[in-house]
């Protein structure tokens, strides 16, 4: 009985990819569904089913919250404070199972997210010209490409050993590029790690190339996907590969040789001088790509989703959020490196005195419904992928890469600007990249996918020992439902 249960759930779930949504500025007003003949009959009604692909992106359970939640609370810099399942402490205690709230439901969301792409690219064959114009159809196209990409490298992160064990020769995820409208098309054997990535990789170069150079908004250049959101996120998928070389060869196309770094080409993308900006102005040219977020009902993460809600303290404490998760005193805070007049000490806020002294991220700040925007990719992180990539590719005190590095450092501590006489060698300054990622990127989700793309220990916090990359728990289990459903699945 659970099983049919189950299907009925995720058939309902699946049906809802055609369904249609007005928006604007990817902000959904829920309209009555549509058949499926008919979704794709109008150009106003395409429109609809692309946007829609945003809002599955965003869906509270994936980058509207919780995909960079469990990224950050896997890590070592934040400490549980209320014991809750629902909110992740499973996740926190590296011991969630295949029953957990987390793990079911980001796959749910992630596959959810995959076959409205799938239904997209799909119905999007039958299209006529006069509906929707060639060159048109084919950013739509490119569009939903760059959104499956990041949704299946999204998954690879917690359910499949990292692509440097093996070089992605371990079991991945189920492959699905074909939408699926109704029941018997579960059983699918999850492919390699490295044909998944194969399939990332080919939909964000197809993306890139059909995407548009920018759009005419400049909301839409951070909401929406363009030219420089695919070779951005190249760079994360090569930098997880381990393919440096690649890295190298994406990010010069959208970070010019020399300091002021920019983009030259698309939208021009460039750090703001003060990280502040970043998290009260959304669309500044720094953000890449975000998830938008409004008061309007259904536009939001939903309870217990959002990032304010998790890392704020409490109203008591003069907070707005749930105090979910505190900064960990051991974690990067303590590091001595980053210093008291660092503008990103900003965004730290201490409650309590002696023994209940704790410290909060209050990067987020909106009050009820949090409406901040989520980060999905920022231009520092890209500079900072180059950044590594360089050192790592040169064996060297590259110079390039020291000053990235600088850039993004002395962008938030004018103390410091980083010469080729910083470092020994380029051990210290990979190290010295890395800890800027972890102060730079604190609460944006990268924790995670940074130990173990390096097949580093997750570092002990609180309670909850350290994870090595050999031991049960360094990665998810795959979903419950999924094992249910799919008779070729094989757990981890």
């Amino acid at each position: 009985m659970k099983k049919i249960l189950v299907q009925a759930s995720l058939l309902g779930a699946f049906l809802l990819g055609t369904s249609a949504c007005n928006r604007d500025l990817l902000t959904p007003i829920p309209q009555t569904s549509v058949s499926d003949a008919s979704s794709f009959s109008t150009t106003s009604r395409v429109q609809q089913q692309l946007l829609s692909l945003y809002t599955a992106l965003k869906d509270g359970n994936l980058y509207g919250g919780r995909y960079l939640i469990y990224g950050d609370i896997r890590g070592e810099n934040f400490l549980n404070e209320t014991s809750n399942l629902v909110t992740g402490a499973d996740v926190w205690n590296l011991n969630a199972t295949n029953s957990a709230t987390a793990v079911q439901t980001l796959w749910y969301a992630a596959y959810l997210c995959i076959n409205k792409c799938n239904i997209f690219i799909d119905g999007m064959a039958t299209v006529p010209v006069t509906i929707v114009p060639a060159d048109v159809a084919a950013r739509y196209i490119a569009e939903a490409k760059l959104i499956r990409a990041l949704s299946y490298y999204s998954l690879l992160q917690y359910y499949a050993r990292p692509y440097a064990d093996g070089n992605g020769n371990k079991p991945g995820v189920p492959l699905r590029l074909n939408g699926i409208k109704g029941t018997g098309q579960s059983d699918l054997a999850r492919s390699t790690v490295a044909d998944v990535y194969t399939q990332v990789l080919k939909d964000l170069n197809e993306a890139e190339t059909g995407l548009p150079q920018t759009y005419s908004g400049t909301g839409e250049n951070t909401t929406r996907a363009h030219k420089n959101t695919a070779i951005a996120l190249k760079t994360r998928v090569y930098l997880t590969m381990q393919r440096y070389a690649d890295v190298v060869t994406e990010a010069n196309k959208i970070v010019s040789p020399a300091a002021p770094f920019n983009a030259p080409t698309g939208v021009n993308h460039r750090l703001q001088a003060d990280i502040a900006t970043v998290f009260t102005n959304f669309t500044t040219t720094e953000s890449i790509f975000s998830m938008p977020m409004t008061t309007t009902a259904g536009d939001f993460p939903g309870t217990q989703n959002q990032l304010a809600f998790y890392y704020q303290p409490n109203a008591s404490n003069g907070g707005t959020g749930g105090a979910e998760y505190s900064l960990n005193p051991s974690g990067i805070i303590a590091n001595t490196n980053w210093s008291a007049t660092d503008r990103r000490r900003s965004f730290v806020r201490q409650t309590g005195t002696g023994a209940t002294t704790k410290n909060w991220l209050i990067k987020y700040k909106t009050v009820s419904p949090y409406t901040d925007y989520v980060p999905v990719i920022r231009y520092s992180e890209v500079l900072l992928n180059l950044a590594e990539a360089r050192a790592r590719t040169t064996n060297s005190v590259d110079a390039q890469a020291v000053a990235l590095l600088s850039a993004v450092r002395n962008r938030s501590d004018a103390a410091i600007t980083y010469t080729t006489t910083s470092f020994a060698n380029a051990t210290e300054l990979t190290n010295a990249i890395l800890l800027e990622r972890n102060i730079e990127f604190l609460g944006e989700g990268l924790r995670n996918n940074d130990l173990v793309r390096l097949l580093q220990t997750i570092p002990a916090k609180g309670s909850v020992a350290a994870k090595a990359a050999s031991e049960n728990g360094y990665i998810w289990p795959i979903s419950a439902q999924e094992l249910a459903l799919n008779k070729l699945a094989t757990d981890n």
